[in-house]
Protein backbone atom coordinates (compact mmCIF):
# COMPACT_ATOMS: atom_id res chain seq x y z
CA UNK A 1 0.00 0.00 0.00
CA UNK A 2 1.24 3.33 -0.83
CA UNK A 3 1.91 5.41 2.09
CA UNK A 4 0.39 7.98 3.28
CA UNK A 5 2.12 11.08 1.37
CA UNK A 6 2.18 9.70 -1.96
CA UNK A 7 -1.48 8.37 -1.46
CA UNK A 8 -2.13 12.31 -0.73
CA UNK A 9 -0.10 13.81 -3.60
CA UNK A 10 -1.78 10.87 -6.02
CA UNK A 11 -4.79 12.12 -5.08
CA UNK A 12 -4.15 16.02 -5.33
CA UNK A 13 -3.11 14.48 -9.22
CA UNK A 14 -6.60 12.91 -9.65
CA UNK A 15 -8.22 15.84 -8.57
CA UNK A 16 -6.23 18.12 -10.58
CA UNK A 17 -6.93 16.02 -13.39
CA UNK A 18 -10.84 15.90 -12.78
CA UNK A 19 -10.57 19.68 -13.36
CA UNK A 20 -8.71 19.41 -16.64
CA UNK A 21 -10.98 16.76 -17.66
CA UNK A 22 -14.03 18.29 -16.27
CA UNK A 23 -13.47 21.48 -18.37
CA UNK A 24 -13.14 20.14 -21.20
CA UNK A 25 -16.07 17.79 -21.31
CA UNK A 26 -18.33 19.49 -18.94
CA UNK A 27 -19.95 18.14 -16.02
CA UNK A 28 -22.50 16.21 -17.60
CA UNK A 29 -20.29 14.55 -20.34
CA UNK A 30 -17.80 13.40 -17.87
CA UNK A 31 -16.76 9.95 -17.64
CA UNK A 32 -14.49 7.84 -15.36
CA UNK A 33 -12.51 7.44 -18.66
CA UNK A 34 -11.93 10.98 -19.10
CA UNK A 35 -10.78 11.50 -16.11
CA UNK A 36 -8.39 8.48 -16.22
CA UNK A 37 -6.47 9.43 -19.44
CA UNK A 38 -6.46 13.28 -18.43
CA UNK A 39 -4.23 11.76 -15.28
CA UNK A 40 -2.47 9.15 -17.60
CA UNK A 41 -3.28 6.09 -14.99
CA UNK A 42 -6.15 3.56 -15.64
CA UNK A 43 -9.58 3.59 -14.33
CA UNK A 44 -8.78 0.61 -12.15
CA UNK A 45 -5.93 3.13 -10.77
CA UNK A 46 -8.25 5.75 -10.08
CA UNK A 47 -10.73 3.47 -8.31
CA UNK A 48 -7.57 2.23 -5.88
CA UNK A 49 -8.14 5.78 -4.58
CA UNK A 50 -11.94 6.97 -4.77
CA UNK A 51 -14.81 4.55 -4.39
CA UNK A 52 -16.50 6.64 -7.88
CA UNK A 53 -16.39 9.18 -10.19
CA UNK A 54 -18.72 10.92 -7.79
CA UNK A 55 -16.48 10.75 -5.02
CA UNK A 56 -13.98 12.36 -7.27
CA UNK A 57 -15.96 15.15 -8.08
CA UNK A 58 -17.09 16.15 -4.66
CA UNK A 59 -13.22 16.56 -4.01
CA UNK A 60 -12.87 18.38 -6.89
CA UNK A 61 -16.06 21.02 -5.96
CA UNK A 62 -13.96 21.58 -2.83
CA UNK A 63 -10.96 22.10 -4.49
CA UNK A 64 -12.03 24.36 -6.58
CA UNK A 65 -13.97 26.40 -3.66
CA UNK A 66 -11.24 27.73 -2.83
CA UNK A 67 -10.46 30.35 -5.08
CA UNK A 68 -13.42 32.37 -4.07
CA UNK A 69 -13.38 30.93 -0.37
CA UNK A 70 -10.06 30.92 1.19
CA UNK A 71 -7.59 32.10 -1.75
CA UNK A 72 -9.87 34.72 -2.28
CA UNK A 73 -10.51 35.38 1.39
CA UNK A 74 -6.53 34.94 2.04
CA UNK A 75 -6.32 38.07 -0.70
CA UNK A 76 -8.18 40.37 0.98
CA UNK A 77 -6.94 40.24 4.10
CA UNK A 78 -3.82 41.23 2.45
CA UNK A 79 -5.17 44.99 2.17
CA UNK A 80 -5.50 47.64 4.18
CA UNK A 81 -8.70 49.54 4.19
CA UNK A 82 -12.48 48.81 3.50
CA UNK A 83 -12.61 50.34 0.46
CA UNK A 84 -9.62 48.41 -0.63
CA UNK A 85 -10.47 44.79 0.77
CA UNK A 86 -14.38 45.31 -1.00
CA UNK A 87 -12.41 46.05 -4.20
CA UNK A 88 -9.99 42.73 -4.39
CA UNK A 89 -13.78 40.79 -2.95
CA UNK A 90 -15.25 42.02 -5.81
CA UNK A 91 -12.25 41.17 -8.48
CA UNK A 92 -11.29 38.07 -7.35
CA UNK A 93 -15.13 36.81 -7.27
CA UNK A 94 -15.69 37.61 -11.15
CA UNK A 95 -14.36 34.99 -13.37
CA UNK A 96 -11.47 36.31 -15.83
CA UNK A 97 -13.83 35.75 -18.68
CA UNK A 98 -15.24 33.05 -20.90
CA UNK A 99 -12.47 30.90 -20.92
CA UNK A 100 -12.14 30.68 -17.29
CA UNK A 101 -12.39 26.96 -17.02
CA UNK A 102 -12.66 26.98 -13.26
CA UNK A 103 -15.15 29.74 -12.70
CA UNK A 104 -17.40 27.71 -14.97
CA UNK A 105 -16.89 24.43 -13.19
CA UNK A 106 -18.05 26.14 -10.22
CA UNK A 107 -21.18 26.76 -12.18
CA UNK A 108 -21.59 23.53 -13.47
CA UNK A 109 -21.25 21.75 -9.87
CA UNK A 110 -23.89 24.20 -8.68
CA UNK A 111 -26.33 22.14 -10.92
CA UNK A 112 -25.62 19.08 -9.07
CA UNK A 113 -27.01 20.83 -5.85
CA UNK A 114 -30.68 18.84 -5.31
CA UNK A 115 -28.97 15.43 -6.42
CA UNK A 116 -26.32 14.78 -4.51
CA UNK A 117 -25.93 15.96 -0.49
CA UNK A 118 -22.67 16.49 -0.52
CA UNK A 119 -23.06 18.71 -3.53
CA UNK A 120 -25.41 20.28 -1.42
CA UNK A 121 -23.43 21.02 1.15
CA UNK A 122 -20.68 22.48 -0.85
CA UNK A 123 -22.95 25.04 -2.77
CA UNK A 124 -23.82 26.32 0.80
CA UNK A 125 -20.58 26.22 2.15
CA UNK A 126 -19.24 28.63 -0.57
CA UNK A 127 -22.45 30.72 -0.04
CA UNK A 128 -21.83 31.08 3.66
CA UNK A 129 -18.06 32.25 3.05
CA UNK A 130 -19.17 34.39 0.07
CA UNK A 131 -21.66 35.86 2.30
CA UNK A 132 -19.57 35.97 5.79
CA UNK A 133 -16.86 37.61 3.72
CA UNK A 134 -18.85 40.56 2.29
CA UNK A 135 -20.15 41.21 5.23
CA UNK A 136 -17.16 41.27 7.44
CA UNK A 137 -16.08 44.09 5.02
CA UNK A 138 -18.86 45.83 5.39
CA UNK A 139 -18.73 45.67 9.06
CA UNK A 140 -15.53 47.16 8.85
CA UNK A 141 -16.42 50.16 6.39
CA UNK A 142 -18.85 50.89 8.83
CA UNK A 143 -17.25 50.75 11.70
CA UNK A 144 -13.84 52.87 10.05
CA UNK A 145 -16.62 55.52 8.68
CA UNK A 146 -15.43 54.38 4.90
CA UNK A 147 -19.02 53.27 3.98
CA UNK A 148 -22.30 54.96 5.15
CA UNK A 149 -24.77 51.93 3.95
CA UNK A 150 -28.22 52.96 2.48
CA UNK A 151 -29.84 49.99 3.67
CA UNK A 152 -29.49 46.98 6.26
CA UNK A 153 -26.21 45.38 6.11
CA UNK A 154 -27.03 41.76 5.77
CA UNK A 155 -29.06 42.45 2.64
CA UNK A 156 -26.67 44.37 0.81
CA UNK A 157 -24.01 41.58 1.55
CA UNK A 158 -26.33 39.37 0.02
CA UNK A 159 -26.99 41.39 -3.08
CA UNK A 160 -23.16 41.71 -3.69
CA UNK A 161 -23.03 37.43 -3.43
CA UNK A 162 -26.02 37.33 -6.09
CA UNK A 163 -24.65 40.17 -8.44
CA UNK A 164 -21.30 38.20 -8.12
CA UNK A 165 -22.65 34.70 -9.11
CA UNK A 166 -25.06 36.27 -11.65
CA UNK A 167 -22.61 38.59 -13.67
CA UNK A 168 -19.97 35.70 -13.19
CA UNK A 169 -22.71 33.01 -14.64
CA UNK A 170 -23.08 35.31 -18.02
CA UNK A 171 -19.37 35.88 -18.02
CA UNK A 172 -18.56 32.49 -18.06
CA UNK A 173 -21.68 31.79 -20.67
CA UNK A 174 -19.67 34.53 -23.25
CA UNK A 175 -23.35 36.39 -23.30
CA UNK A 176 -23.75 40.01 -24.22
CA UNK A 177 -22.35 40.93 -20.17
CA UNK A 178 -18.65 41.07 -20.11
CA UNK A 179 -16.18 41.39 -17.13
CA UNK A 180 -15.86 45.40 -17.60
CA UNK A 181 -20.21 45.11 -17.84
CA UNK A 182 -20.15 43.32 -14.45
CA UNK A 183 -16.97 45.76 -12.33
CA UNK A 184 -19.13 49.01 -13.54
CA UNK A 185 -22.23 47.64 -12.45
CA UNK A 186 -21.39 46.29 -9.69
CA UNK A 187 -19.58 49.47 -8.29
CA UNK A 188 -22.32 51.58 -9.07
CA UNK A 189 -24.73 48.97 -7.16
CA UNK A 190 -22.02 49.64 -4.31
CA UNK A 191 -22.30 53.36 -4.57
CA UNK A 192 -25.83 53.47 -4.31
CA UNK A 193 -25.96 51.07 -1.20
CA UNK A 194 -23.36 53.52 0.51
CA UNK A 195 -20.08 51.22 0.01
CA UNK A 196 -18.33 53.01 -2.52
CA UNK A 197 -14.78 51.17 -3.38
CA UNK A 198 -14.29 53.39 -6.01
CA UNK A 199 -13.67 56.67 -4.47
CA UNK A 200 -10.27 57.58 -2.94
CA UNK A 201 -10.36 57.77 1.03
CA UNK A 202 -10.53 61.18 2.23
Amino acid sequence: MARPSTQQRRRREVIAAALEAAAEHGLRDLSLTDVANQAGVTRGALLYYYDDLDAILVEAHAAGMQRVGSERAALVAQQEGARAKLATAVAAGLPNGPEDALMRLLYEFDVLAGKSPLHDELVQQLYAEQLALFRSILSEGVESGEFALTGPLDDIAMNFVALEDAYGLHIVAGGSITLEDAHRAIALFAAQAGADYMSRAA
